[in-house]
């Protein structure tokens, strides 16, 4: 959530900015202004109000110990009407606070300087590649086709339990999907994360403090009865480790990392794009969480992209980094950096992993704060990755590793499996 005082200290900035997302900004801003200047005022008013009321008070106690009870009373009179006058100021000032809030809610973070304008992901900025597209054997075969071949994933099975959008992963595939699991968090635990195992349902505070809602209600599965959310990212809860907290500099940084299916309600279409394991409703995924202080989350950010692409560099598949434009850039980032790898097979990318800053945006949401040297409360920096998504990943090993006696495994994920090929 943006902070009314960064308005007002970069308004002109703030509007360009949001320009990058196709955003007409300052009806919005103004607007905020507009709000907190009447919070603001209101708040004064009351303020007054009850200091009047408290001074009249103690006249009234005053009078009555030196026996004017005729005075008292009528100042008595004139503290009613006081009190009922602060009551109404407290009214209107908790209308404009909510109506404060609810707008805020519904701003984006303001995107870093050096994400490029753009409408959609045609317009996203590619700015590495790395690793070797292998030539296929005559008649090479996209993954679902593969799973059903070897008998490693069963969607139609998936269809019968649930409906679509919910794979059965068997045998060989389910192994396979385990070793991921696995490697990944190795390396991420390796790499100074703390591993998490956190709850896979979230109450309305944490969709709240990451950003998730208002913004994607649509895209969570809500448990009704009980007025939870499936995660559609390990992210929240993780991250909500921390809501309301108030850290120490010296706690700083916090690495965390868990393993989470996920749930995402996305709405439905067809064709070869979203076949097979390319979208699903119900997918695991490992996380990667940081908070950080405001004066080191970039160069974190780049050490996050450099983690992430060692990974791929294991596993040795091609893959691609964009940096996100302002119409493809989430709602809570300030700056993404998107992972796709290529799938031979399929003849397209296909994102496997988004890293993230969000600077203070779910720190506001959140009040995740930290005492600095001075001794003055700041918020703090959050960023996460998908590090990684297995969906694409698993899909990206089938068809990329296939050859025309069966498909070979990575190297680094054959003492994870127990197996070096599926035939």
């Amino acid at each position: 959530m943006l902070q009314v005082g960064l308005i007002k200290e970069n308004f002109e900035a703030y509007v360009t900015q949001l320009q990058k997302r196709n955003i007409e900004a300052k009806p919005l801003l103004d607007e905020v202004l507009a709000l907190d200047e009447k919070r603001r005022n209101t708040q004064a008013s009351m303020d007054d109000k009850l200091a009047e009321s408290n001074k009249l008070s103690k006249e009234i106690g005053m009078l009555f110990k030196s026996g004017e009870g005729a005075k008292a009373n009528d100042l008595k009179a004139q503290t009613g009407a006081l009190k009922e006058e602060t009551k109404q100021l407290g009214e209107t000032l908790a209308e404009v606070q909510e109506e404060l809030s609810k707008l805020l809610y519904t701003l984006p973070n303001i995107p870093h300087p050096s994400v490029p304008a753009g409408n959609s992901d045609e317009d996203n900025e590619e700015i590495f590649v790395e690793g070797e597209i292998p030539k296929l054997p005559e008649g090479a075969l996209p993954h679902w086709e593969l799973a059903k071949k070897y008998d490693l994933i069963d969607f139609e099975l998936g269809v019968k339990i649930t409906g679509a959008g919910f794979p059965v992963y068997k045998g060989k595939g389910a192994r396979l999907q385990r070793a991921l699991i696995n490697y990944f968090l190795d390396k991420n635990t390796q790499a100074g994360y703390k591993e998490v195992q956190v709850p896979h349902l979230v109450n309305t505070e944490s969709g709240f403090g990451t950003g998730q809602l208002p913004d994607k209600e649509g895209q969570m599965y809500h448990v009704g009865g009980d007025d939870l959310y499936l995660i559609p990212t390990g992210e929240i809860p993780i991250t909500n480790i921390f809501r309301g907290e108030l850290l120490q500099e010296s706690d700083l940084p916090i690495k965390y990392t868990g393993y989470t299916p996920c749930f995402r309600r996305e709405a439905g279409s067809y064709g070869a794009h979203v076949r097979g394991l390319n979208r699903l409703h119900q997918f695991d995924k490992v996380e990667i969480v940081r908070v950080e202080h405001p004066d080191n989350s970039y160069a974190v950010l780049d050490g996050m992209v450099e983690h992430v692409k060692d990974i791929l560099r294991e596993l040795k598949l091609p893959y691609r980094v964009l940096r996100l434009c302002g119409g493809d850039l989430g709602f809570t980032s300030a700056l993404t950096f998107d992972f796709e790898l290529f799938s031979t097979a399929q003849d397209r990318w296909l994102e496997i992993s988004s890293v993230s800053n969000f600077e203070t945006f779910q720190a506001n949401r959140l009040k995740l704060r930290f005492k600095d040297s001075d001794g003055k409360n700041k918020l703090a920096h959050t960023l996460n990755g998908s590090s990684l998504a297995l969906p694409r990943v698993l899909a990206g090993i089938l068809e990329n590793y296939q050859t025309a006696e069966g498909i070979d495994i990575p190297e680094v994920l054959i003492p994870y499996c127990g197996f070096d090929k599926i035939s």
